[in-house]
């Protein structure tokens, strides 16, 4: 599964951003036909997303496609245009049912037979944003095999239910949590909410390390100045990595031996302790840092 510490939102309609976009270093870049799209410019955006896909070059970075909200009357045309570019993956806002999820997985199947491209070959994110949409997380999450990661909409989650957004975040703690507590138990990644002040750097740096520590795997971002401390926070350090190696290493050797539980460096290491060490490491090897 791809790395998504950073997942980079860029107007669909704006070719000089995204190709911006492409030489920030960046994991994911999500060029979107949805929110930051103008009515009347939705047309415009399908066409220059699909000549960006077909035309720049994105090295690492993942080339994802935002579409308008299923049942908005846009949602068929965005396919229709983009997907024949073949993006990496396709990002489904506003989710509140399995079933949506189903229908464009449905949609890129056909392309995929279309043009003998592999079963699966394209992923799918879905936005989690209203009180429904947490509410039916069981079933959004295990709604189709492409379905990679689940990504929480704070902003339009605290308006759906009538709260005031906050710097503390509490409004938003348990939606939050959810997305993240649910996106473990079906095996998929859990992208977290966007910090709007793009201008403060170290309030960003703070919820994206406490969006690290919920156990998070990246965040999203809406301007190229988040790019660095946003990956940097969800990249363990050298040292977290080197004691997750010393934990497996340690845990290997007793396996072997026949021990369960045992000591290293005056701490009790078991199987979650294990689990833990595995998880730093997993992200260390998605950030190319072993």
């Amino acid at each position: 599964m791809h790395a998504r510490r950073a997942l980079l939102y860029m107007p669909g309609d704006d070719m000089r951003k995204i190709q911006k976009a492409t030489t920030l270093g960046v994991d994911c870049i999500c060029m979107d036909m949805e929110d930051g799209v103008a009515l009347n410019r939705k047309a415009e955006a399908r066409q220059t997303i699909a000549q960006a896909l077909q035309s720049l070059n994105f090295g690492a970075a993942e080339r994802l496609a935002r579409i308008n909200a299923i049942g908005s009357g846009f949602e068929s045309d965005d396919l229709a245009v983009v997907l024949p570019a073949r993006p990496d993956g396709i990002v489904i806002p506003k989710v509140e049912h399995a079933e949506q999820i189903q229908w464009v997985s449905q949609m890129i199947a056909g392309y995929e037979e279309l043009y003998g491209w592999p079963k699966e070959s394209i992923c799918l994110l879905a936005v989690v944003e209203s009180a429904r949409g947490v509410v039916n997380l069981p079933q959004i999450a295990s709604a189709d095999p492409r379905l990679q990661a689940i990504i929480f909409g704070a902003e339009d989650f605290a308006g759906d239910i009538g709260a005031t957004r906050t710097p503390e975040g509490w409004e938003v703690f348990y939606a939050r949590s959810a997305v993240v507590t649910y996106a473990a138990a079906y095996d998929l990644q859990a992208i977290d909410m966007v910090y709007i002040d793009f201008q403060d750097i170290e309030g960003l740096r703070r919820e994206a390390e406490q969006g690290a520590q919920m156990a998070f795997s990246g965040k999203q971002i809406i301007h190229p100045n988040q790019v660095a401390p946003v990956q940097e926070a969800f990249t363990p350090s050298d040292e977290a990595i080197a004691y997750a190696l010393r934990v497996q290493q340690a845990f290997e050797e007793h396996q072997k031996a026949g021990k369960g539980a045992f000591a290293l460096d005056g701490k009790m290491i078991d199987a979650p302790i294990m689990k833990s060490a595995q998880r730093v490491l997993a992200l260390a090897r998605a950030a190319g840092k072993i």
